[in-house]
């Protein structure tokens, strides 16, 4: 059985750093590019970020709204992936879920497996 699990959540403060862990089990995430979701109260679920299986396959992707701000990273020898996230803003608050893509590049429209998402706010 496939599982992702996500950690790292929390409140911070605007301005402020966190950095999102996903770690997976049943399923080996070095044959997968492998991503972020979010989901604000009220909105829909958007993209966030991807990394591929490695740089053949092309470079990590962005949305604009995190641009320059987030960097995904992965350590498949712990089968674990993360979202580094500095100067946090109110707009980034919503449940962040780990996704798997069933590809080896990214490609945001074949998500397959996720996580059950954990909470960032970003408030005073």
């Amino acid at each position: 059985q496939v599982q992702l699990v996500e950690s790292g959540g929390g409140l911070v403060q605007p301005g402020g750093s966190l950095r999102l862990s996903c770690e997976a089990s049943g399923i080996k995430l070095e044959h997968y590019a492998v991503g972020w979701f979010r989901q604000a109260p009220g909105k829909e679920r958007e993209y966030i970020s991807c990394i591929p299986v490695s740089a053949t396959y092309g470079s990590s992707d962005y949305a604009d709204a995190v641009k320059g701000r987030f960097t995904i990273s992965r350590d498949n020898a712990k089968n674990t992936f993360y979202l580094q996230m500095k100067g946090l803003i109110p707009e980034d608050s919503g449940i962040y879920y780990c996704v798997n893509f069933a590809s080896a590049p990214c490609n945001p429209e074949r998500a397959e497996h996720w996580g059950r998402g954990t909470q960032v706010t970003v408030s005073h």
